[in-house]
């Protein structure tokens, strides 16, 4: 069954109001930081229950880092690019997820990477992809319409979409295209036409010794013609026509759903109109029409729970969040491109396709062993950091209390009486050390199919 189906949108968008029905507790809580960052921390799960879903969505969007945890993210980060590796660039952007308690604003840097796809693959010098990503965090809640002018003229941009040498008398029309296929738009609502008369309005913006450069003598100066729309216009009066399309809003709104409500069913253009008109209200500030998913009686209530699969990268987050683990980023880099997700090194130039693309064969099972491999290192911390003393903080002492716990923590749906079962076999007959017991226990919900969920 659609779960869109015989749905009022009006009613779908209405702040969730906690009622007999849908309270407000700890899984609702939980889901809602789930989908809203990167995994929450059991502390992150308690104040959100004490401060309710509306105070909760309030200081997610209003959180920014504190000038220490800057200084040290600064410093880990000044220490990867030194080494000309996008790898290691990858491995300090992993601690800087796991560190933040700007949660809200990771995700969103995280989805316009995906979304404005570069790959180190192709812009070998990591100083490029290093001022790419700033700009993402920088422009994380918008104006979108900034941030898409920001990407055509950031240096690593252009040349993964061979624009950095755009002349008037060859206009490249790859990052035309990218603007209106995958940026802005979407397939059918362009033509080619289209496509090589927006080139042209990019014509003269380079990259010179790695930086953008304006050549203007290789700008066509000329009349375009393209989306309805007549005059001699540059590249940010291109922009501004493409996003004055009313699919660019529909777009844009459609794939903030995605992100943090559902990955399937695609949601009729009813439900994605309210949240286009409140971008386009807004002049393209984010922050607005994410506030308005993240309250949403769609979200809150139970219609699309388990719509959602994690990537790789908010799977492995979320569990060291959650039990606190302290391991190595470059290890947790390399394991996250075997299952899929290389941070700076995404597949093409649409980036992660997600979804039920994330899960295959190979792909669950390395899952799973990067989740066991997590829960060992948890287990071997000795004294108040290991997973015994976690369980015992939050007072959870028979076996039955341990498998509750980790599985309201860990898991987005309750487990079923056979995978309980199963999980408190390994509490009763596992090894002496109760930690070791726990890891046990966890790596029974590492194979679980509803671990992936979000």
């Amino acid at each position: 069954m659609n779960p869109f189906d015989g749905r009022d949108p009006r009613e779908a968008w209405r702040a969730y109001d906690p009622d007999a029905h849908f309270p407000w507790d700890r899984r609702r809580a939980t889901r809602l930081l789930r989908r809203a960052g990167l995994g929450p921390t059991i502390a992150e799960i308690d104040v959100a229950v004490k401060a309710g879903p509306s105070e909760t969505v309030r200081t997610l969007l209003e959180t920014s880092e504190p000038a220490p945890l800057v200084t040290e993210l600064k410093d880990v980060t000044a220490a990867a690019l030194a080494t000309n590796d996008a790898k290691n660039l990858a491995a300090s952007w992993l601690l800087r997820m796991i560190r933040t308690p700007a949660q809200a604003t990771e995700l969103l840097t995280l989805f316009w990477h995906g979304h404005f796809a570069t790959s180190a693959a192709k812009v070998t010098d990591p100083r490029m992809m290093l001022h790419q990503h700033d700009q993402f965090r920088r422009f994380a809640f918008g104006p979108f319409d900034e941030l898409t002018r920001t990407m055509a003229r950031d240096p690593a941009m252009l040349i993964y979409l061979d624009s950095a040498t755009n002349r008037r008398t060859r206009p490249n029309e790859n990052f035309a295209r990218e603007v209106m296929e995958l940026f802005c738009l979407g397939l059918g609502n362009y033509a080619e036409r289209d496509i090589q008369e927006l080139a042209r309005c990019f014509t003269g913006w380079e990259v010179h010794q790695g930086a953008f450069r304006f050549y203007a003598a290789q700008h066509d100066r000329g009349e375009k013609e393209f989306l309805g729309r007549r005059g001699a216009f540059d590249g940010d009066e291109g922009i501004r026509i493409v996003l004055d399309q009313p699919a660019a809003a529909r777009f844009i709104a459609r794939k903030l759903v995605r992100l943090y409500v559902c990955d399937e069913p695609e949601p009729p253009d009813a439900f994605i109109q309210p949240l286009a008109d409140e971008l386009r209200q807004g002049d393209w500030n984010l922050k607005p029409v994410v506030r308005r998913i993240l309250t949403s009686r769609l979200l809150l209530t139970d219609p699309l729970a388990d719509r959602k699969i994690q990537s790789p990268v908010q799977l492995a987050v979320s569990w060291i969040r959650a039990l606190d683990v302290r391991l190595s980023t470059q290890q947790l880099n390399t394991d996250l491109a075997s299952i899929g997700q290389g941070l700076f090194f995404p597949p093409n130039v649409k980036g992660w396709p997600g979804g039920r693309t994330w899960l295959n064969s190979a792909t669950i099972v390395g899952r799973a062993n990067v989740l066991s491999r997590i829960a060992r290192e948890a287990a071997q911390r000795s004294g108040a950091g290991n997973l015994a003393s976690l369980a015992g903080r939050q007072g959870w002492e028979s076996h039955d209390e341990v498998v509750s716990g980790f599985a309201s923590l860990l898991l987005a749906k309750p487990l079923d009486e056979a995978d309980r079962r199963q999980a408190r076999q390994r509490l009763e007959s596992g090894p002496a050390d109760r930690s070791q017991r726990i890891a046990d226990m966890l790596q029974v919900f590492a194979l679980l199919p509803e671990v992936n969920l979000a």
